[in-house]
């Protein structure tokens, strides 16, 4: 430490009074030091962060000397008014942060700002070594420092109530002066911190940066932040004195003439006068700009997250909401509420009315949740606060628990913030049970944020049965309103067992699909999922309340029988087997197996998909996925079974031409074309549809009796498979002889015949 003499200049009037003041120079701890070094040969992009760090130690001091006044209330007689000022000086280059705080003696100024190493100095050294971010500065109560992000020299003026008003200044290059102050304006109480801003850095003078940067870290200190700020306004002014004179003669002249004149009515007079005067005053004001510098409050809104709900009205909700989120509506749901025990916080919650545009969009931040230290703004973009698909909940959250400026790092790990997430998201689900209780409300939301509730039931399988609870579909019954799981089991018949749905691409698909044949002749109600995430959430959803779901379109769909039911379809089982075995073996691996089915009345085959794997719906939608692993495709796609309907009339009569001859070309393309028509109705894609189009506009020949080269015809057909007869070696596969190609076409029209015999005169020419 040195110790030299300083002269110092006081202006007073026309005369100057020089006087010596004592300059105590010391050197900052080697730590400190360090830390300084770091500061200011950083490259860190962020450094706003100054501003907030200045601004929450002017609270902190506020809050002592408030505290302090409780127990002895002289404290405030130097100055009662508890404020936070910020006076940018362009013409001098220097910010000036100024509170009338609990400010610092001589020994404070020294030992806090320099010679006394904190724990937490070597720490955060540390943690900027590792690659920690450097906004975390705060939470090793070194956040004073970061002032040298922004400025070259910094000078600290400070007046305690015990002591006299010092000055603290350092240029950051190792070492720091102290002194009284004898020279600037007094301070009643406080501090007052000046930054003296780099030549780069002068953006941090501008009205607009300073009141972004405050309304986004330090809206809700709770003492008023004041900018000083320059203000334009019009004033209207008389142009000059003489025109005042001149219209005073004018008027005692004019007054002398009317006394002359005949006397009119009183009226008349006074609107002539109106007139007139109207008149002159447009003839004698003009408007000019004037300047105007003056304090202006930055943070108007309020914490109102510290307030009792029952002391907040609804328009005080809702212009807190708007000033929040920038929404021009109000919002449509809010959840105010706090959190004590062993951990305390308090939290807001809305919900919007519209969602935006961009809620899904894999850039976009993962939620709209601003976190809050002592109403001290730290992050809105922290992940560990509310899971994804309640990324559209609004609001702010304010621990007094979690350290000031906590790093990303370490609220990963933060066991704190884990139960403020688990609290988040119970209050949520409460706030939607509200919403649930008013019908009109609840539509809103869930046509705005039902995709959320489905990605919660894929995602959150720990509040997945509250989830259920809001999921809404329409159904076979329900008409045009949207029916719950809950009422759904409120409706079902005595003898269903199980909640039946069905997935696909629209309403109108899923309502007249094959696969509700069955259900509908029992009077049984589907439930028709046909949003893309409704795959991915029914997966997770096995059950509701005990009841397992069951889709239409996936095997293990059976009825409760009666014992003579049941022989009946073990007859039709072993009567058609033989059909079933050459439509596998005309099909090869298109198809697992093939059986007689229960769940088609009106269609002669539908295709099923495995219990376990992909339905068509969900083959059709992991097709359409730009950026899909085609390696999953392999193993996920689901093998198909074919059902048959025997009571059919073409299923009849196809198993009629089969045992007549199992390997007659026209019984295999025929097969061919129910598998084809099967895959379209049971909401698969065809692998080629060139060959069903061949196929099809055969049919359309020989309904229209149109001839055609046989061997071209044949040619034009793909290669079909050909199968043994029974009891034929399986090493001998039975060939059809050559004569037997010339009654192809009949054959073909008997089969015909029989599929559209409403209309026989078609093929009376052939015959």
């Amino acid at each position: 430490m040195c110790i030299r003499d300083r002269y110092q200049r006081r202006v007073h009037g026309d005369y100057q009074v020089f006087r010596m003041t004592e300059e105590t120079t010391f050197a900052f701890n080697a730590d400190i030091q360090q830390l300084m070094g770091l500061i200011i040969n950083t490259f860190y992009s962020n450094k706003e962060i100054f501003l907030r760090e200045i601004i929450s130690n002017a609270s902190d001091a506020l809050d002592k000397i408030r505290y302090k006044s409780i127990t002895n209330p002289d404290e405030l007689k130097h100055e009662s008014k508890l404020f936070i000022k910020i006076i940018p000086d362009k013409s001098n280059n220097t910010l000036t942060l100024w509170d009338s705080g609990i400010g610092m003696t001589k020994t404070e100024l020294v030992n806090n700002l320099g010679t006394i190493a904190r724990s937490g100095t070597k720490q955060f050294v540390e943690a900027i070594s590792a690659g920690a971010d450097i906004s975390m500065i705060g939470q090793f109560g070194v956040g004073f420092y970061s002032a040298f992000l922004v400025a070259d020299k910094v000078q600290v003026i400070s007046k305690n109530n015990e002591d006299e008003q010092y000055i603290w200044e350092s240029t950051a290059g190792g070492t720091f002066n102290v002194y009284k102050d004898e020279k600037t304006e007094r301070i009643p109480r406080g501090s007052k911190i000046i930054l003296f801003l780099k030549e780069d850095q002068l953006e941090f003078l501008e009205e607009r940066k300073l009141k972004d940067i405050i309304k986004k870290h330090s809206e809700f200190i709770g003492f008023p932040i004041e900018l000083f700020v320059e203000k334009t306004q019009e004033k209207e002014i008389t142009e000059s004195d003489d025109d005042k004179k001149d219209e005073k003669k004018t008027e005692e002249k004019k007054d002398e003439e009317k006394k002359t004149e005949e006397k009119k009515t009183d009226d008349v007079k006074i609107e002539e006068v109106k007139e007139e005067k109207t008149e002159k005053k447009e003839k004698k004001k003009k408007k000019i700009k004037e300047i105007k510098h003056e304090y202006e409050q930055i943070n108007k809104n309020k914490p109102i997250w510290m307030k009792k709900s029952t002391d907040i009205s609804k328009e005080d909700y809702s212009s807190f909401y708007k000033t929040l989120t920038n929404d021009w509506e109000e919002h449509l749901s809010v959840k105010h509420f706090s959190v004590e025990g062993q951990l305390e916080f308090k939290a807001l919650l809305f919900v919007p009315k519209r969602a935006p545009f961009d809620m899904f969009e894999t850039r976009k931040k993962k939620n709209n949740i601003k976190l809050y230290v002592r109403r001290v703004f730290i992050m809105d973009d922290c992940e560990e606060l509310i899971p994804e698909y309640l990324n559209f909940v609004r609001g702010v959250v304010d621990s007094d628990d979690l350290p000031l400026n906590i790093s990303r790092e370490n609220l990963q790990q933060n066991k704190i913030l884990k139960v403020m997430k688990k609290n988040i998201i119970k209050k949520c689900l409460e706030m939607f049970g509200e919403l649930s209780e008013n019908k009109e409300d609840f539509k809103k939301f869930y046509e705005q944020f039902g995709k959320n509730i489905k990605l919660g039931i894929h995602e959150d399988a720990a509040n997945r049965p509250k989830l259920a609870d809001f999921l809404r579909y329409h159904t076979s019954k329900s008409g045009e309103e949207l029916s719950s799981l809950k009422e759904y089991i409120g409706r079902m018949k005595p003898e269903q067992k199980d909640i039946f749905y069905i997935t696909g691409e629209s309403r109108s698909t899923v309502a007249n699909s094959p696969f509700l044949e069955a259900l509908k002749k029992r009077d049984y109600e589907v439930i028709y999922m046909v949003d893309p995430i409704d795959e991915y959430s029914v997966q997770q959803l096995k059950e509701y309340e005990g009841k397992k779901l069951k889709s239409c379109t996936k095997e293990g769909l059976t009825f409760d029988e009666s014992d003579e039911e049941k022989k009946k379809r073990e007859e039709e089982k072993a009567k058609f087997e033989p059909l079933c075995k050459l439509i596998k073996d005309v099909l090869g691996d298109k198809v697992e197996k093939v059986i007689p089915g229960t769940r088609v009345i009106d269609s002669p085959c539908v295709l099923v998909t495995g219990e376990f794997g992909w339905t068509a719906n969900m083959e059709r939608i992991m097709k359409a996925q730009a950026l899909r692993d085609s390696s999953m495709t392999s193993y996920m796609v689901s093998k198909k079974t074919m059902e048959i309907n025997p009571k059919h009339s073409i299923v009849v009569e196809l198993k009629k031409k089969a045992d007549a001859d199992s390997s007659d070309k026209t019984v295999k393309d025929l097969i061919w074309l129910l598998y084809e028509t099967a895959l379209l109705t049971s909401g698969f894609s065809l692998d080629d549809p060139t060959t069903f189009g061949t196929r099809i506009h055969r049919m359309i020949k020989l309904g229209l009796s149109i001839e055609e080269d046989d061997k071209k015809e044949d040619e034009a057909m793909p290669p079909l498979q050909e199968t043994k007869k029974e009891g034929a070696p399986a090493s001998a596969p039975t060939a059809p002889a050559p004569e037997a190609k010339a009654p192809v076409t009949t054959k073909m029209e008997e089969v015909d015949q029989t599929n559209f015999n409403s209309q026989p005169q078609r093929f009376h020419n052939n015959k």
